[in-house]
Formats: C-alpha cells, structure tokens, sequence
C-alpha cells in the first residue's frame, strides 16, 4: 500500500524528543486496516518513508485514533525541515 499526503511538522518534547508529521483522516482508516496484517505489535506499522529526496524505513505510531510518522534527525537535517515546516510524505507500507 502506497500513499502520499501534506503535513506539518511537529515536535514532541519528551522524555525524549521526536519531530511527528500526522497522517490525515482520509489515510487512517487503510492504515487500520492494514495494521493486522503488518503490525509487529502495539498497532506500529512498518513503512518506508520519503520526504523530498530523503527515503528512511520507520513505523507508524498510533495516536489518538490516527497515525504519526517519525521524522528522525538525518531526514530533517538532509531536507532542511524543522518544526512547523510543510512536508509531503510518501509511504510504502512494509508487508
């Protein structure tokens, strides 16, 4: 499954801090859907994300009934990003 959405950029301030970007609404439900299939437990989905021309491999958080992608430190700094910046993310769930 391959998906690709806008979003902003947010941080998380801890215990230990983490830069989130949130799948929309309209992703969610394919994601649920999927996450018996793929899910290596606690609903963490495995993807292989792209933002611009930076790829990584991650998993999907569940949080408050959507999913949030991590966005690890190399991929900002590569990509220039920060907090509040808009980003279009490509997804390839990992089945």
């Amino acid at each position: 499954m391959d998906m690709e959405f806008s979003g902003e950029i947010w941080f998380w301030r801890g215990p230990a801090p983490w830069y989130f970007v949130t799948v929309p609404d309209e992703h969610c439900q394919a994601l649920e859907d999927a996450s018996s299939l793929v899910s290596y437990g606690w609903g963490m989905i495995p993807v292989t994300a792209r933002i611009g021309r930076t790829g990584w491999t991650t998993s999907l958080f569940p949080k408050d009934g959507r999913y949030i992608v991590p966005v690890k430190a190399v991929v900002r700094r590569a990509e220039g990003l920060d907090a509040g910046d808009m980003v279009t993310v490509r997804l390839d769930v990992d089945a």
